[in-house]
Protein backbone atom coordinates (compact mmCIF):
# COMPACT_ATOMS: atom_id res chain seq x y z
CA UNK A 1 0.00 0.00 0.00
CA UNK A 2 1.45 3.39 -0.93
CA UNK A 3 2.25 6.03 2.31
CA UNK A 4 -1.29 7.63 2.94
CA UNK A 5 -0.30 10.99 3.93
CA UNK A 6 0.33 11.92 0.21
CA UNK A 7 -3.46 13.18 -0.88
CA UNK A 8 -3.54 11.72 -3.81
CA UNK A 9 -3.43 8.03 -2.40
CA UNK A 10 -6.02 9.42 0.01
CA UNK A 11 -8.08 10.65 -2.96
CA UNK A 12 -7.64 7.31 -4.69
CA UNK A 13 -9.01 5.43 -1.49
CA UNK A 14 -12.12 7.30 -0.62
CA UNK A 15 -13.02 7.02 -4.57
CA UNK A 16 -12.15 3.56 -4.37
CA UNK A 17 -14.47 3.23 -1.74
CA UNK A 18 -16.96 6.08 -2.75
CA UNK A 19 -16.19 7.34 0.85
CA UNK A 20 -18.77 10.37 2.17
CA UNK A 21 -17.10 12.51 4.68
CA UNK A 22 -19.28 12.47 7.99
CA UNK A 23 -20.71 15.56 9.39
CA UNK A 24 -21.96 13.60 12.43
CA UNK A 25 -18.49 12.45 13.34
CA UNK A 26 -16.70 15.83 12.48
CA UNK A 27 -14.31 13.78 10.14
CA UNK A 28 -11.38 16.02 8.76
CA UNK A 29 -8.14 13.61 7.33
CA UNK A 30 -4.63 14.66 7.58
CA UNK A 31 -3.09 14.95 4.06
CA UNK A 32 0.05 17.27 5.14
CA UNK A 33 3.50 14.83 6.05
CA UNK A 34 5.23 17.64 7.89
CA UNK A 35 2.38 17.72 10.22
CA UNK A 36 2.44 14.24 10.62
CA UNK A 37 6.04 14.43 11.40
CA UNK A 38 5.26 17.13 13.85
CA UNK A 39 2.82 14.50 15.54
CA UNK A 40 5.05 11.33 15.48
CA UNK A 41 7.57 13.82 16.74
CA UNK A 42 5.73 15.13 20.11
CA UNK A 43 4.19 11.56 20.88
CA UNK A 44 7.86 10.25 21.31
CA UNK A 45 7.02 6.96 20.22
CA UNK A 46 9.27 4.42 20.54
CA UNK A 47 9.51 0.06 19.73
CA UNK A 48 8.97 -0.26 23.33
CA UNK A 49 5.36 1.35 23.28
CA UNK A 50 1.75 0.65 23.00
CA UNK A 51 -0.18 3.31 20.74
CA UNK A 52 -3.84 4.18 21.29
CA UNK A 53 -5.26 6.03 18.14
CA UNK A 54 -8.49 7.57 18.52
CA UNK A 55 -10.18 7.98 14.94
CA UNK A 56 -8.08 6.57 12.41
CA UNK A 57 -9.81 7.68 9.62
CA UNK A 58 -8.49 5.79 6.42
CA UNK A 59 -5.42 4.63 8.50
CA UNK A 60 -2.58 7.37 7.37
CA UNK A 61 -1.76 8.21 10.94
CA UNK A 62 -1.99 4.48 11.72
CA UNK A 63 0.76 3.32 9.01
CA UNK A 64 3.03 5.91 10.25
CA UNK A 65 2.61 4.71 13.67
CA UNK A 66 3.21 1.26 13.24
CA UNK A 67 6.41 1.68 11.85
CA UNK A 68 8.18 2.69 15.20
CA UNK A 69 5.15 1.45 17.99
CA UNK A 70 5.60 -2.25 19.14
CA UNK A 71 1.69 -2.44 18.56
CA UNK A 72 -1.19 0.39 17.80
CA UNK A 73 -5.16 -0.20 18.71
CA UNK A 74 -7.13 2.02 16.88
CA UNK A 75 -10.45 2.76 17.60
CA UNK A 76 -13.04 3.80 15.29
CA UNK A 77 -16.42 4.44 15.52
CA UNK A 78 -17.55 5.18 11.67
CA UNK A 79 -19.14 1.29 10.23
CA UNK A 80 -17.69 3.00 6.78
CA UNK A 81 -14.39 3.20 7.79
CA UNK A 82 -13.86 -0.18 9.19
CA UNK A 83 -13.26 -2.01 5.28
CA UNK A 84 -11.76 0.95 4.42
CA UNK A 85 -9.03 0.06 7.06
CA UNK A 86 -9.02 -3.06 6.91
CA UNK A 87 -7.59 -2.82 3.39
CA UNK A 88 -5.15 -0.01 4.00
CA UNK A 89 -3.73 -1.36 7.11
CA UNK A 90 -3.38 -5.01 5.61
CA UNK A 91 0.13 -4.51 5.61
CA UNK A 92 0.77 -3.50 9.20
CA UNK A 93 0.53 -6.88 11.34
CA UNK A 94 1.56 -4.64 14.72
CA UNK A 95 -2.18 -2.72 14.09
CA UNK A 96 -5.32 -3.55 15.72
CA UNK A 97 -8.53 -1.89 14.14
CA UNK A 98 -11.28 -1.32 17.39
CA UNK A 99 -14.67 -0.74 15.86
CA UNK A 100 -16.10 1.02 19.11
CA UNK A 101 -17.24 4.26 20.50
CA UNK A 102 -13.74 5.32 22.25
CA UNK A 103 -15.67 6.49 25.52
CA UNK A 104 -17.09 2.90 26.11
CA UNK A 105 -13.70 0.96 25.25
CA UNK A 106 -12.14 -0.71 28.08
CA UNK A 107 -8.48 0.61 28.77
CA UNK A 108 -7.71 -0.69 32.00
CA UNK A 109 -8.51 -4.21 30.12
CA UNK A 110 -7.24 -3.08 27.13
CA UNK A 111 -3.76 -2.10 29.11
CA UNK A 112 -4.26 -5.78 31.06
CA UNK A 113 -5.30 -8.15 28.80
CA UNK A 114 -3.06 -6.73 25.41
CA UNK A 115 -0.15 -4.50 27.17
CA UNK A 116 0.86 -6.60 30.11
CA UNK A 117 -0.27 -3.51 32.06
CA UNK A 118 1.77 -1.15 30.28
CA UNK A 119 0.25 2.16 30.24
CA UNK A 120 -0.50 3.24 26.71
CA UNK A 121 0.45 6.58 24.51
CA UNK A 122 -2.81 8.26 23.14
CA UNK A 123 -2.12 10.05 19.46
CA UNK A 124 -5.22 11.18 17.76
CA UNK A 125 -6.40 13.62 15.43
CA UNK A 126 -9.56 14.50 17.46
CA UNK A 127 -13.14 15.58 16.03
CA UNK A 128 -13.83 19.29 17.32
CA UNK A 129 -17.02 18.65 19.16
CA UNK A 130 -15.72 15.53 21.23
CA UNK A 131 -11.94 16.71 22.48
CA UNK A 132 -12.73 17.96 25.65
CA UNK A 133 -15.11 14.68 26.95
CA UNK A 134 -12.40 12.43 25.19
CA UNK A 135 -9.55 13.97 27.16
CA UNK A 136 -11.02 14.58 30.27
CA UNK A 137 -12.74 11.41 30.32
CA UNK A 138 -9.22 10.10 30.09
CA UNK A 139 -7.53 11.97 33.05
CA UNK A 140 -10.69 11.99 35.13
CA UNK A 141 -11.28 8.32 34.34
CA UNK A 142 -7.45 7.57 35.66
CA UNK A 143 -6.84 5.48 32.31
CA UNK A 144 -3.79 4.16 31.80
CA UNK A 145 -2.43 6.65 29.80
CA UNK A 146 1.30 7.72 29.90
CA UNK A 147 0.73 10.69 27.41
CA UNK A 148 -1.86 12.00 25.08
CA UNK A 149 -0.94 13.76 22.22
CA UNK A 150 -3.49 15.30 20.03
CA UNK A 151 -4.70 17.42 17.53
CA UNK A 152 -7.53 19.68 18.41
CA UNK A 153 -8.71 22.90 17.53
CA UNK A 154 -6.05 25.88 18.10
CA UNK A 155 -8.22 27.67 20.36
CA UNK A 156 -8.60 24.64 22.50
CA UNK A 157 -5.21 23.71 22.66
CA UNK A 158 -4.16 27.16 23.87
CA UNK A 159 -7.22 27.13 26.86
CA UNK A 160 -5.44 23.54 27.96
CA UNK A 161 -2.19 25.60 28.27
CA UNK A 162 -3.31 28.77 29.37
CA UNK A 163 -2.21 31.26 32.49
CA UNK A 164 -3.95 32.75 35.25
CA UNK A 165 -4.83 35.92 34.36
CA UNK A 166 -5.17 35.50 30.55
CA UNK A 167 -9.00 35.39 28.63
CA UNK A 168 -7.75 31.65 27.48
CA UNK A 169 -7.53 30.68 31.37
CA UNK A 170 -10.26 28.56 32.80
CA UNK A 171 -12.06 25.49 33.85
CA UNK A 172 -10.36 23.77 31.21
CA UNK A 173 -6.90 25.05 32.00
CA UNK A 174 -7.79 23.83 35.21
CA UNK A 175 -8.31 20.50 34.84
CA UNK A 176 -5.47 19.71 32.37
CA UNK A 177 -3.02 20.96 34.66
CA UNK A 178 -4.51 18.76 37.50
CA UNK A 179 -3.76 15.80 35.98
CA UNK A 180 -0.75 17.17 32.99
CA UNK A 181 1.73 18.79 31.82
CA UNK A 182 0.51 20.40 28.59
CA UNK A 183 3.34 21.55 25.91
CA UNK A 184 1.99 22.83 22.23
CA UNK A 185 4.04 21.11 19.96
CA UNK A 186 2.34 22.88 16.58
CA UNK A 187 0.20 25.20 14.97
CA UNK A 188 -1.72 23.48 11.83
CA UNK A 189 -3.14 25.67 9.39
CA UNK A 190 -6.67 24.64 7.38
CA UNK A 191 -5.53 23.70 4.34
CA UNK A 192 -3.40 20.21 6.30
CA UNK A 193 -7.07 18.46 6.13
CA UNK A 194 -9.20 16.79 3.49
CA UNK A 195 -11.69 18.55 3.93
CA UNK A 196 -10.72 21.92 4.77
CA UNK A 197 -12.04 22.90 8.38
CA UNK A 198 -13.30 26.34 9.13
CA UNK A 199 -10.91 26.85 12.03
CA UNK A 200 -7.06 26.35 12.56
CA UNK A 201 -5.50 23.19 14.99
CA UNK A 202 -2.75 22.70 16.88
CA UNK A 203 -0.99 19.67 18.62
CA UNK A 204 -1.07 19.70 21.80
CA UNK A 205 0.79 17.09 24.18
CA UNK A 206 -0.35 16.48 27.44
CA UNK A 207 2.37 14.50 29.58
CA UNK A 208 0.14 12.68 32.25
CA UNK A 209 1.05 13.29 35.97
CA UNK A 210 1.94 10.11 38.09
CA UNK A 211 0.13 12.12 41.17
CA UNK A 212 -2.09 15.85 40.54
CA UNK A 213 0.01 18.33 40.40
CA UNK A 214 -1.53 19.88 43.89
CA UNK A 215 -3.20 17.72 46.86
CA UNK A 216 -6.28 18.81 48.33
CA UNK A 217 -8.42 17.18 51.41
CA UNK A 218 -11.47 16.81 48.90
CA UNK A 219 -11.12 16.71 44.93
CA UNK A 220 -14.63 16.68 44.30
CA UNK A 221 -14.47 20.23 45.96
CA UNK A 222 -11.70 22.02 44.34
CA UNK A 223 -13.29 21.38 40.65
CA UNK A 224 -16.84 22.53 42.28
CA UNK A 225 -14.98 25.58 43.28
CA UNK A 226 -13.26 25.86 40.02
CA UNK A 227 -16.09 25.37 37.80
CA UNK A 228 -18.28 28.08 40.20
CA UNK A 229 -15.54 30.62 39.89
CA UNK A 230 -15.75 30.91 35.93
CA UNK A 231 -19.17 30.34 35.81
CA UNK A 232 -19.81 34.00 35.68
CA UNK A 233 -16.18 36.28 34.65
CA UNK A 234 -15.21 39.12 36.22
CA UNK A 235 -17.00 39.09 39.08
CA UNK A 236 -15.12 39.08 42.33
CA UNK A 237 -14.17 35.17 43.81
CA UNK A 238 -16.47 35.96 46.92
CA UNK A 239 -19.69 36.54 44.48
CA UNK A 240 -19.21 34.03 42.34
CA UNK A 241 -19.03 31.64 45.20
CA UNK A 242 -21.73 33.26 46.62
CA UNK A 243 -24.02 32.45 43.78
CA UNK A 244 -23.17 28.52 43.47
CA UNK A 245 -25.56 26.68 45.78
CA UNK A 246 -24.39 23.78 44.57
CA UNK A 247 -21.11 24.33 46.74
CA UNK A 248 -23.58 23.61 49.90
CA UNK A 249 -22.10 26.84 51.90
CA UNK A 250 -23.49 29.80 53.23
CA UNK A 251 -22.96 33.26 52.97
CA UNK A 252 -21.18 33.66 55.67
CA UNK A 253 -19.26 30.76 55.13
CA UNK A 254 -17.96 31.72 52.16
CA UNK A 255 -16.93 35.27 53.59
CA UNK A 256 -15.18 33.44 56.06
CA UNK A 257 -13.23 31.22 53.53
CA UNK A 258 -12.34 34.13 51.15
CA UNK A 259 -11.14 36.33 54.12
CA UNK A 260 -9.11 33.49 55.63
CA UNK A 261 -7.70 33.18 52.01
CA UNK A 262 -5.89 36.93 52.23
CA UNK A 263 -6.13 37.95 48.86
CA UNK A 264 -8.72 40.50 49.66
CA UNK A 265 -12.08 41.25 48.74
CA UNK A 266 -11.64 42.47 45.37
CA UNK A 267 -9.79 39.32 43.95
CA UNK A 268 -11.42 37.45 40.75
CA UNK A 269 -11.37 33.72 40.46
CA UNK A 270 -9.63 33.91 36.81
CA UNK A 271 -6.27 35.49 38.81
CA UNK A 272 -5.82 32.24 41.27
CA UNK A 273 -3.23 29.50 40.34
CA UNK A 274 -3.70 25.99 40.82
CA UNK A 275 -2.49 26.02 43.98
CA UNK A 276 -4.21 28.58 45.26
CA UNK A 277 -7.58 27.00 43.85
CA UNK A 278 -6.38 24.27 45.95
CA UNK A 279 -5.49 26.16 49.49
CA UNK A 280 -9.06 28.17 49.08
CA UNK A 281 -10.61 24.38 48.85
CA UNK A 282 -8.78 23.43 51.72
CA UNK A 283 -10.29 26.29 53.69
CA UNK A 284 -13.30 25.85 52.77
CA UNK A 285 -13.10 21.91 53.79
CA UNK A 286 -12.38 23.12 57.40
CA UNK A 287 -15.06 24.98 58.04
CA UNK A 288 -17.20 22.16 56.86
CA UNK A 289 -15.47 19.59 59.21
CA UNK A 290 -16.29 22.27 62.18
CA UNK A 291 -20.10 21.89 61.34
Amino acid sequence: MPNLIDPKNTIEVLKKYEFVFSKRFGQNFLIDAHVLEKILRAAEIGPEDDVLEIGPGIGTMTEALSATARHVYAVEIDDKLIPILEDTLSHCPNVTVIHNDILKVDLEALSKEQCSGRPLKVVANLPYYITTPIVMGLLEGHAPVKSITVMVQKEVAERMQAKPGTKEYGALSLAVQYYAEPYLAANVPQNCFMPRPDVSSAVIRLSVRETPAILVKDEQLLFQLIRASFNVRRKTLSNGLKNAPELGFSKEEIEEAVRSFGKGDAVRGETLTLEEFGRLADILSGIRERR
